[in-house]
């Protein structure tokens, strides 16, 4: 009973750090809390809608949930490669991107960041809003949109232990509540009518397997964020395994699921939450209570990433390597405000901009992830100057030239393969609309980066923590 009490105090103890090393003394947990806190931030609507997304725009049932398999198994390696950094830097996973383009040059993939929270944020305060709303009965959508947001930035305040605890609880609630709506659907249509309604087609297959691809590419900004906290000694390959796992296996169930509800027709992709809550009948209210449940602890994620990503992009400016408690609270209720407002002014335009969004998402940060997985893992080989990291004047000067025009090829090589509402490339024409530019973009920037890498980087004989002689590195 002492230890429960003490487990159950410490999830509610308000987090202190920010974008500052976690010492060893405060090192604690297991893989196996990825596991969940992953599981449960993707067993939830938004993944739904995303496969719902695949067969939205052309592709058959099965060639769906086929694409989407391949997309985020493939997906699923890089953020979890992210992942596994976690435990040995004790560092949030985006200023570890200093050691790529410098102190300040690491700020044009923080402001991209920064815009991709934003925006997953207010697109999941939307449904969640229209959850709370169909839950408590109000009528207005700014009331759900508000006091989702309240219950984000609380979660997100308190932090990391309390996120993973949410982790857990949506684990639950995903696995109960989505099986029953499975069940539902198994019930009320006509499944095996659903595969194979239309042929398939190579097109249809790789926009599924893109949208699966940038669902789990797009996490890569944030797995570190929640892995910092393990023991410094926990194998990378558990870390590894425990994250990609939790992660692949709902974000699967989660978009067949979709592809399904989509192929099924009916009102889901009008009225996405309502549409659940018609499936699950006499079980709405739970359904509903399953929904929210799940979008807040994603939408706690995004939060508690993109007051650290602010922070971390301000940082680089003023030279501060933490903040206080106040200013920590006033960041994260900052971001949050402006994720309401963004999602008030949004919320008739849903489903029309996501696929978009998602895809859009997935030019910018494919060549960011090359980057910095190819520099830790082959270029630096795990070792890092901590202490480096927050001065401009020190081994990672300021800005780096060959990550920035890395990064920018990496985004420019992508521009004849895309395939997007304001744009199509002229190599996805001739491909009959099919999008593989992240493909491209992941090979070409792991390619260009990697030799002019070796020749270039300032690389330590081992890693340096804080307090450590940075002399005696070198």
């Amino acid at each position: 009973m002492p230890q429960e009490a003490a487990a159950s105090a410490s999830a509610v103890a308000i987090e202190t750090r920010t974008i500052d090393m976690v010492p060893a003394h405060e090192r604690h947990g297991r893989p196996s809390s990825q596991f969940t806190l992953w599981f449960g931030a993707n067993m939830q609507i938004t993944a739904v809608v995303d496969g719902a997304l695949a067969v939205v725009f052309g592709a058959e049932a099965l060639t769906a949930i086929a694409g989407l398999l391949i997309g985020n198994l493939l997906g699923g390696v890089v953020m979890a490669l992210h992942a596994a950094q976690g435990p040995r830097l004790g560092l949030p996973q985006m200023i570890s991107s200093r050691v790529q383009f410098g102190v300040k040059g690491a700020a044009l993939p923080l402001v991209l960041v920064i815009l991709m929270y934003v925006g997953f944020a207010a697109t999941g305060t939307v449904l969640s809003g229209q959850a709370i709303n169909l839950l408590l009965g109000f009528s207005a959508p700014a009331v759900g949109i508000a006091l989702f947001g309240a219950l984000t930035a609380l979660v997100a305040i308190v932090g990391y232990r309390l996120i993973h605890l949410m982790g857990r609880i949506s684990t639950l609630f995903g696995i109960l509540g989505f099986s029953y709506l499975a069940w539902q659907l198994l019930h009320q249509y006509d499944l095996a009518q659903l595969i194979g309604q239309l042929p398939f087609s190579w097109t249809s297959f790789l926009t599924a397997m893109a949208l699966a691809a940038g669902w789990q590419l797009t996490y890569a900004p944030y797995v570190a964020d929640y892995s910092r906290y393990l023991p410094r000694a926990t194998p990378a390959a558990a870390t590894f395994w425990a994250t990609w796992s939790g992660s692949v296996i709902s974000s699967q169930l989660a978009m067949s699921f979709g592809a399904l509800v989509a192929a099924a027709g009916g009102d889901f992709v009008k009225n996405q939450v309502g549409f659940l809550g018609e499936l699950a009948g006499p079980l709405a209210l739970l359904i509903y209570l399953v929904i929210v449940t799940g979008k807040l602890t994603v939408n706690c994620l995004n939060a508690y990433g993109g007051f650290m990503t602010v922070l971390t992009t301000v940082s680089a400016y003023d030279g501060r390597r933490s903040f206080s408690p106040a200013a920590r609270v006033a960041y994260i209720v900052g971001f949050v405000l402006v994720t309401v407002l963004v999602a008030l002014l949004a919320s008739d335009h849903f489903l029309a901009t996501f696929k978009n969004f998602v895809l859009l998402l997935l030019m910018v940060f494919v060549p960011w992830s090359a980057v910095n997985l190819v520099d830790y893992y082959l270029v630096s080989r795990e070792k890092v100057d901590i202490p480096a990291l927050y001065d401009s004047r020190d081994r990672y000067g300021a800005y780096n030239g060959v990550a920035l025009s890395s990064y920018v090829l990496g985004i420019v090589v992508q521009i004849p393969f895309i395939n997007q509402a304001m744009y199509e490339g002229a190599l996805a024409k001739a491909m009959d609309g099919a999008d593989v530019s992240w493909l491209v973009s992941l090979v070409i920037t792991s390619l260009v980066y990697y030799p002019l890498a070796r020749k270039t980087m300032r690389v330590p004989p081992r890693m340096i923590y804080p307090h450590e002689s940075v002399d005696a590195g070198r």
